[in-house]
């Protein structure tokens, strides 16, 4: 196999083996000479005459199904080194007093039940919904490199991605997120049961190896500058990567290098993959690269929300591709309203439920009004209180089923 060259604007191309005689549901052993017999895998009964129930291959297409997590439990991380390096020094002293504890409790009262309102505003146009199992994230535990408390499963974007029939388990990069899979495990053995494809990535050890103990988290400016070097707290010592560090656009899958992904993760998608896809490594001017819906949007074929304070090295290669990319507006979050995780440009974080319907915080209004400049009708909904503890509609939710078939738009 062709080893792929991980570098800024390169298209990330592998060669598919060759003689493999593995399939998804049987597997074909050599008996007496022949490889026609088959052997059903051991396991449950799949029905595989069903059309798979997991298939997206963009972030468009009409939603049918879709997972949207649970703020329930919610836990404050704890000041680990790869806390520190997505966070100012302004906010450390939040995760020193209450990492290991649930959230201020009224605080998610509140998102909670935005949550539930945001459930049934999908239901009304016609989506199906789907939620993880409710755990108790407060509990201890320990692995022989480290020892953490949980932290929510309210992000199904950051631990699952959908590309065509196969939903796929990120192997995460934060302590406190390592055993988080647990709350969709239900979930993915019932899409596996139906006929989807499931793949959980290599799990990390997450040992003091995978970080940079030595990271400048205070200071901005040396971030910046080591962010354009490709280095951030999370070293190649083995494959991570978060899901929501990739966009998908049909078979060209746009992804980034950041604090939670590292070129050993993108490389581990791109060979999974295989040669029906293109992983397109973009670089954005952000010192605290995390998730790349926050920063890079793809909301319709061609079509891009970017973000101003973050603009990416590679916009060229879209405009000559004739694609449109439209700054987000400045956001309207309230200086003093609560982000604990993330940034005011969660206004850009939407959920497309088809074309023509975009799901957008109500509070937005210079948001709304871009996406009714484009033709796109915003439905708003209001999730301020839940976008405190780390993401936005997009973050929210993992689309399970979109209604469309593999296309190259780029």
């Amino acid at each position: 196999m062709k080893r792929a060259l991980l570098t800024y604007g390169s298209v990330i191309q592998l060669q598919a083996r060759q003689n493999v005689i593995a399939s998804r549901s049987k597997l074909v052993v050599a008996v007496q000479g022949t490889r026609k017999q088959h052997v059903d895998t051991v396991g449950p009964k799949v029905d595989r005459q069903k059309k798979s129930p997991v298939c997206s291959y963009n972030e468009w297409d009409p939603l049918d199904e879709v997972i949207v997590g649970r703020p329930d439990n919610a836990c404050v991380p704890s000041l680990t080194p790869e806390v520190k390096a997505i966070s100012s020094p302004q906010q450390w002293e939040f995760f020193r007093k209450f990492g290991g504890q649930f959230f201020p409790q009224e605080h998610l009262k509140k998102a909670v039940s935005q949550i539930e309102e945001m459930c049934n505003v999908l239901r009304h146009e016609g989506v199906t919904v789907r939620r993880p199992d409710i755990v108790d994230w407060s509990k201890a535990y320990e692995t022989p490199d480290f020892k953490s408390k949980g932290m929510y499963a309210a992000m199904p974007r950051d631990i699952l991605i959908v590309i065509g029939e196969e939903i796929i388990e990120a192997p995460m990069a934060w302590r406190s997120r390592f055993f988080e899979y647990r709350a969709y495990r239900s979930l993915m053995k019932e899409y596996f049961q139906a006929g989807a494809k499931w793949t959980t990535a290599p799990k990390p050890l997450m040992s003091d190896e995978l970080y940079d103990q030595n990271y400048p988290v205070e200071s901005v400016e040396h971030r910046y500058k080591l962010s354009s070097e490709g280095r951030y707290v999370t070293t190649e010592f083995e494959p991570c990567f978060d899901a929501a560090d990739f966009m998908r656009c049909g078979k060209d899958i746009f992804a980034q290098q950041s604090q939670v992904t590292n070129l050993f993760g993108i490389e581990w998608m791109a060979r999974h993959l295989g040669p029906d896809y293109k992983i397109h490594l973009l670089q954005f001017k952000d010192p605290n690269a995390m998730h790349i819906d926050g920063t890079f949007n793809v909301v319709g074929p061609g079509l891009v929300i970017v973000n101003p304070a973050r603009p990416c090295l590679q916009s060229e290669m879209f405009k000559k591709a004739g694609w449109k990319l439209v700054e987000a507006p400045k956001p309207m979050v309230p200086d003093d309203h609560p982000l604990w995780m993330t940034s005011k440009w969660l206004s850009m974080n939407v959920l497309m439920l088809d074309e023509q319907r975009v799901m957008v915080c109500k509070h937005e209004t210079p948001t709304i009004k871009m996406f009714e400049s484009l033709g796109i009708k915003a439905i708003p909904v209001d999730i301020r209180f839940a976008n405190s503890i780390g993401g936005g509609f997009h973050c929210w939710t993992t689309d399970v089923r979109r209604r469309g078939v593999l296309e190259s738009y780029f």
